[in-house]
């Protein structure tokens, strides 16, 4: 049956693709919070007309990522206290969906061993002295677990919350005595998924999530009144 309206699937648009090096940049710190985003210059170093560009960062207001100013343009969104809060708080929500997921698919130990490799990526950047590679590895963790669980609606809602977590860890990693303490938490939950202890599991991301909350805003906690913006 033929369907109105309907276009062949094209490649992927110069739009998305400045959207995702926009994204990347932003996730990394390349451009930090509260950066302003000038299209003659983004233009020029895309070497793209400001139409697609424009439509890039459009789509990175939408998901919250940059924040429009009038008269003054678009900016890197930038993270109080609140906004740290209200990541975590709602990360924990989707984990400890995920978590569920996964405790009740049969498919732990294939989980675990994901799961595996990228706590060896997260040693061997220690190793290495690399906290971007180390980051980056923190934060497949959390994406390689939700992504266990099969849900394309927790997926979708995860991940503009774990490019604004990526925004976090360079603070975050800057909290630890050793960074092997890091790598410890990771590997405590992952020895309790092979082990079937669902309510451990939760209790440990839980205790990780309350960590990073207590590290990146002292004083503060998830047990408590929400912080308001």
């Amino acid at each position: 049956m033929a369907l109105p309206d309907i276009s062949p699937v094209s490649r992927e648009s110069t739009a998305e693709i400045i959207a995702r090096q926009l994204r990347d940049a932003i996730m990394r710190g390349a451009l930090p919070p509260g950066t302003q985003l000038g299209e003659t210059e983004l233009a020029s170093q895309f070497q793209v007309s400001r139409g697609p560009l424009r439509e890039a960062m459009q789509r990175l207001v939408s998901e919250g990522l940059l924040r429009a100013e009038r008269h003054r343009g678009l900016f890197v969104i930038d993270l109080g206290p609140a906004d740290v809060y209200d990541i975590y708080s709602t990360r924990s929500a989707i984990e400890r969906e995920a978590v569920i997921r996964v405790m009740r698919g049969g498919n732990r130990e294939i989980v675990a061993l994901a799961l595996d490799e990228t706590v060896r990526a997260m040693a061997a950047a220690a190793d290495d002295d690399d906290p971007t590679a180390l980051s980056d590895a923190d934060l497949k963790f959390h994406e390689a677990l939700i992504a266990a669980s099969g849900s394309p609606r927790l997926i979708r809602m995860a991940r503009t919350l774990l490019i604004e977590t990526r925004m976090c860890l360079a603070e975050l990693q800057r909290t630890y005595q050793a960074v092997e303490e890091r790598v410890g938490e990771h590997n405590q939950i992952i020895q309790a998924i092979r082990s079937g202890d669902e309510a451990q599991v939760l209790t440990l991301l839980e205790a990780h999530m309350e960590d990073a909350v207590q590290r990146l805003i002292p004083g503060a906690s998830l047990h408590a009144t929400p912080l308001k913006p």
